[in-house]
């Protein structure tokens, strides 16, 4: 039997938990793995590459970038066969990528070539697709471009958050990964190229990106909501000049008054530039969450949100 090929990894978050988690149970050869140093500012609801790696006694790198001549030197010394890349945060230079003689693949979060670029998964729900999924595919000098190897599609419910959904695409990439690894190990991955006139790229999101623009409609309003309530930073307005987070909502029928004037209290309802939004559990900024039904503070029928 021939030897296996030598892998490096790339990977964070919990899809490149599942995915090395895959490669180790397979017995595949893994000669390191790359990941991030956890940010102290981030909330890490996500599982440990890292941790992983070491447990089974996997070298792990966490450099600032890998793409210093210090550390693009002792990659081609490392040799590897093989690179994947699942939810790594760093571009990875073309020098590094021409490395492994069965190449270089990215797990990218979309049904590519949609949702391109970073937080693929938050995006689909801000602008409420009702799917989404995962794509392996070959990397290329360009974020996200490569030719397709497979993908698998995940639904998303009316109801899902952005967590939700990210739990169905970790399973799904795994899954991916486990019908294709035989293909890219005999280097007869398939190749099936992306149509750039169907693609969509989306940046980075901040946490004031969640600033609830009470115009828009109660449908938009409601799927920002979901795209960034809990882990995420979550979606907020302004009362009297304290913010007031909103994790929980329900979009509904047409509204009485200018967008952002709290219609009732019970419920607790706010009138949009189409529809009305109820709001179902809210924060102010420093307290803890509560359920509408507990409305404290200043809120009142009339009053106006936002700026």
């Amino acid at each position: 039997m021939s030897e296996r090929p030598a892998i490096l990894v790339f990977a964070y978050h919990n899809v490149g938990y599942e995915c090395l988690d895959f490669l180790i149970t397979a017995g595949e050869k893994i000669i390191g793995v790359f990941s991030h140093v956890d940010d102290e500012k981030e909330t890490i609801w996500f599982r440990s590459v890292a941790a992983l790696a070491r447990q089974h006694g996997i070298p792990v790198y966490t450099p600032e970038s890998p793409n210093s001549p210090v550390w693009k030197a002792r990659i081609r010394t490392m040799a590897p066969d093989l690179i994947f890349s699942f939810y790594y945060r760093n571009m990875i230079s073309e020098e590094i990528l021409a490395v492994p003689r069965l190449g270089a693949f990215n797990m990218h979060g979309s049904l590519l070539p949609k949702y391109r670029g970073r937080v693929p998964i938050n995006w689909a729900i801000v602008h409420g697709e009702k799917e989404s999924g995962v794509t392996l595919h070959h990397m290329v000098k360009r974020a996200d471009a490569g030719d397709i190897v497979d993908q698998e599609a995940v639904s998303i419910g009316p109801e899902d958050t952005a967590q939700d959904v990210f739990n169905k695409v970790t399973l799904a990439g795994r899954k991916v990964l486990e019908r294709s690894i035989d293909a890219i190990k005999a280097g007869t991955a398939p190749r099936t190229k992306q149509d750039d006139s169907q693609a969509t790229t989306f940046g980075g999101r901040k946490p004031e990106d969640g600033r609830i623009d009470w115009t828009k409609s109660a449908e938009s309003i409601y799927n920002l909501i979901r795209a960034v309530t809990h882990p995420y930073p979550g979606a907020f307005t302004e009362v009297n000049g304290m913010r007031l987070f909103i994790w929980q909502a329900k979009p509904l029928g047409r509204g009485e008054g200018r967008p952002g004037m709290v219609m009732s209290i019970d419920p607790l309802r706010v009138a949009t530039g189409s529809g009305s939004l109820e709001i179902t559990s809210y924060q102010w900024e420093g307290d803890h969450e509560e359920a509408a039904d507990d409305v404290t503070h200043d809120l009142r029928a009339g009053i106006m949100l936002g700026r």
